[in-house]
């Protein structure tokens, strides 16, 4: 290897510290095995339970039956199936759009729309705490990225009072933000959108099946929908599946299929993966009793970690993080947590600023009440163990 190369790479990993994660050693649900032992589950994104359902495992196994596994190419050289228009035009009735169109990840969703969209002599309004494929698509664009507070209208007011100059303006940040749990202020940002002759750009990864009376997310849950521009969502969440989406009028979806790298340049996604998310999305669409499990958990345990002194960082959604601060105290309680047969992930920095490292659980629709009971009262033991409450 260059020496160069090794001495940069052991330096960062000494640093940084190796890679780490669990082996899981079957699906994701209320409780995973790990090492043949079986933990209740506060860390994953599987809202409404449907990562391992019986309509999308056979959704999938019937489109691989039929299609085999990969597509081999882009869809505008190797072509599209009728699963990925299905696909595509569902997401775009269910979210009261004209169109859509379907990417291999949240992450390249997001990487190729905004470079399609602003470039040199444009600017983009980014939340200080957006998600990093967010980050990364700015700073692909070529475009001024201006960084406002987080969730602070006046910062970003200031921002775009200054912007006049620019060809394009668009405002962009996740509707729930992933770390913390709270709401990005739509109606307001909307409000400064329509002043200052900007573009709005909603992220609702964390929203899609979450928020709204009928799951459709973050831009339901405040009544604006049809006056956002464009809404963009994941397949791998909520909807148990794998990939990202954008919706939006027939124009924008036109354009990114022309324009977006990251949907233009690699392979489409599996015929599979599309199946499930088509049956994840049926489910969400004509069950409301997923959503209303899902937050019937959410209120009890969020409610009684608060009565236990935990502070939640006031959380809005599924994700209820336990601020810890320290670093080092964190991941101690997550250890020992585990230990007592709880899994929940520790995020500490760079992901968070420092002092702020947390422990982040997320709820989901398959947790029982007996679980979640037991998953309480875990963490009340554990924390009056290491005298965080």
């Amino acid at each position: 290897m260059n020496t160069t190369l090794q001495q940069f790479l052991s330096e960062e990993i000494q640093r940084l510290g190796a890679p780490y994660w669990r082996v899981l050693e079957g699906a994701q649900g209320a409780r995973v095995c790990i090492d043949g032992q079986w933990k209740i589950s506060l860390c994953s994104n599987n809202y409404l339970g449907l990562a391992n359902h019986r309509a999308l495992k056979e959704a999938a196994a019937r489109a691989l039956e039929h299609y085999g596994v990969g597509t081999a190419a882009a869809r505008s050289l190797s072509g599209s199936t009728p699963v990925h228009e299905e696909l595509e035009s569902e997401l775009a009735a269910f979210k009261g759009a004209e169109a859509a169109l379907i990417f291999n990840s949240g992450f390249v969703t997001n990487t190729g729309t905004i470079p399609a969209l602003v470039s040199k002599g444009d600017a983009v309004f980014s939340d200080e705490i957006n998600h990093g494929s967010i980050v990364d698509g700015c700073r692909l664009s070529g475009a001024d990225k201006r960084i406002y507070r987080h969730a602070d209208l006046v910062h970003l007011e200031e921002l775009l009072r200054d912007s006049a100059h620019y060809r394009k303006r668009m405002i962009v940040a996740d509707a729930v933000f992933s770390m913390d749990g709270d709401l990005a202020p739509l109606p307001e940002m909307l409000a400064l959108c329509e002043r200052y002759d900007a573009f709005l750009m909603v992220d609702e990864a964390h929203a899609t099946g979450v928020l709204g009376q009928n799951g459709r997310g973050a831009v339901e849950h405040f009544g604006l929908e049809g006056r956002v521009d464009i809404i963009m969502g994941t397949l791998g969440k909520a909807l148990g599946s794998m990939g990202g989406y954008i919706v939006g009028s027939a124009e924008l979806v036109s354009y990114l299929a022309r324009t977006a790298r990251s949907f233009l340049l690699t392979t489409s996604l599996p015929v599979p993966c599309v199946a499930a998310a088509l049956a994840g999305l049926r489910l969400l669409r004509d069950d409301p009793g997923l959503r209303q499990r899902l937050w019937q958990n959410t209120r009890l345990y969020k409610s009684a970690l608060e009565e236990l002194g935990f502070d939640t960082m006031n959380s809005k959604t599924p994700i209820v993080p336990i601020l810890i601060g320290d670093d080092g105290l964190a991941v101690r309680f997550s250890q020992r947590l585990y230990e007592e047969g709880l899994y929940a992930t520790k995020i500490g920095t760079p992901y968070v600023p420092r002092g702020t490292a947390r422990l982040r659980t997320i709820v989901h629709a398959l947790l029982t009440e007996d679980d979640l009971h037991e998953a309480i009262g875990i963490l009340e033991r554990v924390g009056h163990e290491l005298s965080i409450i």
